[in-house]
């Protein structure tokens, strides 16, 4: 009997041991293997996706480098106090906020400037914008950090015509964050617009937020509007997949 195309095209091409990961990733991030609990043995996981004693410790090993498990081979693997943080995104509308909110966790929350300059920016930037294909806007790029981990990597860019000669333009942080800024230059936000996307990391944000495996990453691309609707600020934030859960409320 021959495999429907429709059922050929829809097979979870991944290798076996990435699909026992991915079903145990989902459990562990569920609750249903709540911190402390013992993974299935290798004997049931064997049996459970038919699968090698080889390929089920490849399996193993990747939510260990993930930071999901812990265990040494031949002995139980267990679930460790995983880190997804549930965030509010209208609740964090700066690196400060942002900051402020990690603290609530009894963590060291810090950021790292990594660069200030005038550069081309994305695409989807110089359209917020409206600039021309050659247009350039001002970068300040940074960091997030807890407990000298990466958790975030944030990047804002502003028109140059707002930015130039102000403190926008200087390497280093700017004493109130950049809104409050924006606001004495005569731009302060009135409103924000997000599109929140799960991409494959690029390899500059696979190495700075120091990923493992096929770990995706979480994609949020802010446009905050000034008076008479103009972009002052567009932002674009990626967080490790596994981290991070986005909360939204809505009234009924």
């Amino acid at each position: 009997m021959t495999v429907p195309e429709a059922e050929k095209e829809s097979a979870d091409r991944r290798s076996l041991h990435e699909r026992i990961a991915a079903d145990l990733r989902d459990d562990i991030m569920s609750g249903e293997l709540a911190p402390g609990a013992s993974l299935p043995s290798t004997a049931r996981l064997k049996e459970r996706f038919d699968a090698s004693n080889a390929t089920v410790q490849k399996a193993l090993q990747l939510l260990k480098e993930e930071g999901l498990a812990v265990g040494r081979a031949g002995a139980s693997v267990t679930v460790r106090e995983h880190r997804q943080r549930t965030v509010s995104p209208a609740a964090l509308t700066t690196a400060d906020r942002w900051l402020a909110e990690a603290a609530k966790y009894g963590t060291h929350a810090r950021s790292v400037l990594r660069n200030v300059a005038e550069v081309r920016p994305p695409a989807d930037v110089r359209a917020a914008f409206s600039l021309p294909l050659n247009g350039t806007a001002l970068l300040r790029s940074q960091i997030l950090v807890i407990d000298d981990e990466p958790a975030e990597l944030v990047d804002c860019y502003y028109p140059l015509d707002i930015a130039r000669g102000t403190a926008l333009m200087e390497r280093r942080r700017i004493k109130g964050g950049a809104p409050a800024l924006l606001a004495e230059l005569g731009h302060p936000a009135r409103r924000s617009v997000d599109r929140v996307s799960a991409r494959i990391p690029t390899q500059e944000q696979y190495q700075a937020l120091r990923l493992t495996g096929s770990t995706p990453v979480l994609r949020t691309f802010r446009v905050v509007h000034g008076d008479g609707g103009r972009p002052v600020e567009v932002t674009v934030m990626v967080k490790a997949g596994h981290l991070y859960e986005l909360r939204y409320e809505f009234e009924a």
